[in-house]
């Protein structure tokens, strides 16, 4: 039986630009498909996009790549391991919810951030929070910390992402 608690996180992402520039950039269908750049994304596939005033809504679909360990890969398939981020984001308050949807393995992982922007001199401070929970008997909190760290590793090569292709444009 599982019996452990969601697992609560945080990341701050420093990015070379202004809130309203990341803003954009984050709902950018051109970006948003070059997030498959990012370590361990396979690809990045926008779904769907509207726009309701200042708020867009905007389904991704993502695939996960990368070497697993066999414990993980007893229970999973690596090339089931897609899931749709389903957010919406509020420009005027610099402000996004987001649900993770996994495509398969549904009853497996729970998961939800909320992203806002700040402006902190010259650059942006986003700040992630979110909740996160693999129900996986015996591995399950062993797959919460990779997932963890790789949306550490995630964020700070997503930061400089941002960073650049603001700066091209």
């Amino acid at each position: 039986m599982d019996v452990r608690t969601d697992v609560d996180f945080q990341i701050v992402q420093e990015i070379a630009a202004s809130p309203a520039a990341v803003d954009q950039a984050l709902v950018d269908p051109e970006f948003l498909g070059r997030m498959a750049e990012l370590p361990k994304l396979g690809s990045a596939e926008v779904l769907g996009q509207s726009r309701d005033g200042d708020v867009v809504r905007q389904q991704v679909r993502y695939l996960f790549q990368a070497d697993l360990s066999s414990a993980i890969t007893a229970v999973v398939d690596p090339k089931l391991l897609t899931w749709v981020e389903d957010s919406a984001c509020d420009l005027a308050a610099h402000h996004t919810t987001c649900t993770i949807e996994p495509d398969h393995y549904e009853n497996l992982l729970v998961a939800s951030y909320e992203a806002g922007l700040a402006e902190n001199g010259d650059t942006t401070r986003r700040t992630i929070t979110g909740r996160l929970k693999v129900h996986v008997p015996l591995v399950g909190g062993k797959v919460e910390r990779a997932i963890l760290g790789g949306l550490e590793e995630n964020a700070a090569a997503q930061a400089d992402l941002l960073a650049a292709w603001i700066a091209d444009r």
